[in-house]
């Protein structure tokens, strides 16, 4: 039963970013929410599907495929704050090449954070889901996290494939040409503020403190 539920979960997250990005399917949603209310309840339910997905591999049995050992939490530390940093200065940041960022105030002469990285959220979650795979050997975890490690590689492309279509050639090209999916990290300097270096602070501080109450297991090594 906890596997059956695990599958429903795991199918129902690619589910629910595939069907929204369906032409038809996201065109009538925004008719009929505008942009910002579609935005917010695919939003809404992609995290409920998400706490679900993680809850139903918690709850499946465990089938060890690799043991665990210490220096793989310490590669998880050194790899999540990496991953928040990206997460936090991506959040609002002008980029209408890709989710999570503004659609004005982009300079394609001087792109910020997307001439580091042309999609920020996803490599912040790749590297999220690298790391948990890494301190996580077992069967659940191992495809949860597998899964979504993939999905984020498969999804820049995709994600480039939306934009040209939506955006026209012409006009994805002028607006990529000083970015690129892979990451050029020496760019990500001009995107950093005290602001958001403050809030990333603030967030790893926070997800250290709430990982063992949430989850069950202190993150630290």
């Amino acid at each position: 039963m906890e596997w059956l539920n695990f599958g429903a979960a795991l199918t129902a997250f690619f589910a629910s970013h595939a069907v929204p990005a369906l032409p038809w399917v996201k065109t009538r949603a925004q008719a009929r929410l505008g942009r910002a209310g579609y935005g917010a309840v695919f939003g809404s339910i992609s995290l409920i599907v998400l706490v679900w997905v993680i809850v139903a591999a918690g709850q499946a049995p465990y089938v060890e495929i690799w043991p665990h050992y210490p220096w793989m939490r310490w590669v998880a530390n050194i790899v999540m704050p990496v991953a928040l940093l990206l997460l936090v200065l991506a959040i609002a940041a002008p980029n209408p090449l890709s989710f999570g960022g503004r659609r004005t105030g982009f300079d394609p002469e001087q792109p910020g954070l997307a001439g580091a990285m042309r999609h920020p959220l996803l490599w912040a979650l790749f590297l999220w889901s690298a790391a948990h795979l890494l301190v996580n050997g077992d069967l659940a975890h191992g495809i949860l996290f597998a899964a979504f490690a993939i999905f984020c590689l498969i999804g820049m492309s995709m994600l480039d494939r939306r934009r040209r279509r939506d955006l026209g050639q012409a006009e994805w090209h002028r607006l990529a040409a000083r970015t690129s999916n892979l990451p050029r990290p020496w760019r990500i300097l001009p995107a950093l503020s005290w602001a958001r270096l403050c809030l990333w602070a603030a967030l790893w501080a926070a997800i250290l403190a709430a990982h063992p109450h949430l989850i069950g297991v202190s993150p630290l090594p």
